[in-house]
């Protein structure tokens, strides 16, 4: 079965599988198949907006040469589907080994993604991650749980 011949929640949550399996496989080919060419992406490091596949998969090589081993959780996945466009958040956790093998937890963020479907496939045309932050400090906080 292929992407179009699913439903559009069983082809984004596929398409999230794959961007998660890219993700632990250090994978930047596969992950540039899961955005759009123009995605924007606010991620958690500046600047305030990455636009396009390339600075996005710049974001992604940076953390792929500071982890030996990478690991990425999402949980509480929800998704809203349209006829051509759709929207999902959750909770998304990077962790792995570091080179010499320290490990790292990682910390828990809020994740949005936003889709659209291009050619009858389904791409992130936006993405953003963020952390609480504390009002009286200013600081951001990273030792949330789902």
């Amino acid at each position: 079965m292929t992407m179009r011949d699913e439903s559009g929640e069983t082809a984004i949550r596929r398409r999230i599988e794959t961007l998660v399996e890219g993700i632990e496989a250090k994978d930047l080919g596969a992950l540039e198949r899961a955005y759009a060419p123009g995605v924007v992406s606010f991620d958690v490091e500046p600047p305030l907006a990455h636009v396009g596949v390339a600075a996005k998969l710049r974001n992604w090589a940076k953390v792929f040469a500071v982890f030996e081993k990478v690991t990425y959780e999402l949980r509480d996945l929800t998704l809203t589907v349209g006829d051509g466009v759709a929207f999902g958040h959750g909770f998304g956790r990077l962790s792995g080994t570091l080179p010499g093998g320290a490990a790292t937890g990682g910390m828990w963020v809020r994740a949005t993604f936003c889709f659209s479907r291009i050619d009858g496939e389904w791409l992130i045309v936006h993405d953003q991650v963020s952390v609480p932050f504390d009002l009286a400090t200013g600081r951001g906080v990273t030792d949330l749980q789902p």
